[in-house]
């Protein structure tokens, strides 16, 4: 079981731009420990994980962190419970080395530059990056940037990870990295919800797998 519980309540989305624009609904939706939704392009996934992540405010319904509305919390306030990861890896990486992209954030957090320093050098190595911890983060492959981008996310310790298409970008063994990533998390009561079109990384997982389409959850 994971110590933190995400719950979607009649949660409805319009994407602004007058009748017939992309519309997402989701009458209860109440991820377990690990869940994996599945899609196509353009069925959701990113609009239903930002919702869930606080970054898009649903025009009705509402997203509860532990029985919490979240409606009147800051990203700040969510940032600190759950870890977000876009599915593009640039969009979310500012630094402009590795080894300052996970460690600064921690820095601003109170955690002692050594320490931050340490943390982010052991997630580099975790992550097979630790060789480019000074290179600079523009110049990075879009595989690499993917491993920095979790990597970062993971740094903040957060109770749940939500992931848009993390296995972009990766070969079949750091794929099998992540996974085993995942698990130890899992491990440790962290909570995962994953958004993928990858259903074959979803059932390694062994993930409560639902459907999106066309805006809607359906069961798997």
């Amino acid at each position: 079981m994971t110590g933190f519980s995400l719950h979607l309540e009649g949660v409805c989305y319009t994407y602004p731009g007058g009748p017939g624009g992309f519309a997402l609904t989701a009458k209860s939706f109440a991820p377990g420990p690990c869940t994996a939704v599945l899609g196509h392009n353009g069925s959701g996934k990113t609009t239903l994980g930002k919702l869930a992540a606080g970054i898009l405010k649903p025009d009705t319904g509402r997203v509860l962190y532990d029985g919490q509305d979240i409606a009147g919390w800051s990203l700040g306030e969510i940032g600190k419970k759950v870890g977000y990861l876009f599915q593009d890896p640039s969009r979310q990486i500012f630094a402009p080395r590795p080894l300052e992209e996970i460690a600064f954030p921690l820095e601003l957090r109170g955690v002692p530059k050594p320490e931050a320093e340490k943390r982010a050098r052991d997630l580099l190595m975790e992550f097979e990056l630790e060789e480019i911890a000074g290179a600079t983060t523009y110049t990075l492959g879009r595989g690499e940037k993917q491993r920095l981008a979790i990597a970062a996310v993971m740094a903040g310790q957060p109770r749940f990870l939500i992931l848009d298409e993390p296995t972009t970008g990766l070969d079949k063994r750091r794929r099998d990295m992540l996974a085993g990533t995942l698990r130890r998390l899992m491990e440790q009561e962290v909570g995962i919800l994953l958004f993928t079109h990858d259903r074959s990384f979803a059932e390694g997982l062994y993930a409560d797998i639902r459907l999106i389409e066309g805006g809607r959850l359906l069961d798997a």
